[in-house]
């Protein structure tokens, strides 16, 4: 069975972007892309750069861990907002929305029902991991289908912003257990985590 991985740069306190959910990267973002976490996701995770950025960088391989990438409206926006209307051609592109009504790209899935119902029919198909690569709400929506963490852990505080997970009511504890970890010369930390069994 195909497993959900949420791979997603946070912060030292737990936010993946600023209150206004802008692009965390970009000129007045607060994640730095430096030299080592660049080639450490061209070496280690080269599918989950955008295409602009692959074919910048003459990458072409297709990568090992992921065929699919997940995406929220909001997340999907910040691409949008950079003209990427497909930031990821490479992959499989799912984004979940119930206020979008036709997809600003033809390869682009856009899912309006349940998102843990859709993503248990994607775990059932044939293929590679399945990639969440944000926002918050959908992490939310799909808190239970999680298997897998890689959080790139970035040496930087927020104070405020948007979160790992969004969205969800009450206390719902889960285990993980760490099986890999990279700390690059920058001082941001690859930390993988498995889903623990029940």
């Amino acid at each position: 069975m195909r497993k959900l991985t949420y791979f997603v740069a946070t912060t030292l306190d737990g936010f993946i972007a600023g209150p206004d959910g802008g692009d965390p990267t970009g000129p007045d973002g607060f994640f730095t892309v430096t030299p080592d976490y660049l080639e450490h996701l061209v070496t280690h995770y080269p599918e989950t750069l955008p295409g602009p950025a692959r074919e910048a960088l003459g990458i072409t391989a297709t990568g090992t861990r992921f065929d699919t990438v997940l995406e929220g409206r909001r997340s999907y926006q910040v691409g949008l907002d950079a003209g990427l209307a497909d930031a990821y051609p490479h992959l499989r592109h799912l984004v979940f929305s119930r206020t979008l009504t036709d997809a600003p790209a033809p390869a682009v899935e856009l899912v309006s029902t349940d998102p843990a119902a859709r993503v248990r029919e994607l775990k059932a198909e044939a293929g590679g991991g399945i990639w969440l690569v944000g926002g918050a709400e959908l992490a939310g929506a799909l808190y239970q289908e999680i298997d897998e963490l890689v959080l790139k852990v970035n040496p930087v505080t927020v104070g405020a912003g948007i979160p790992l997970f969004a969205g969800k009511d009450g206390v719902s504890p889960r285990t993980f257990a760490l099986t890999d970890h990279t700390v690059l010369p920058g001082g941001t930390a690859f930390l993988t985590y498995a889903r623990s069994a029940a």
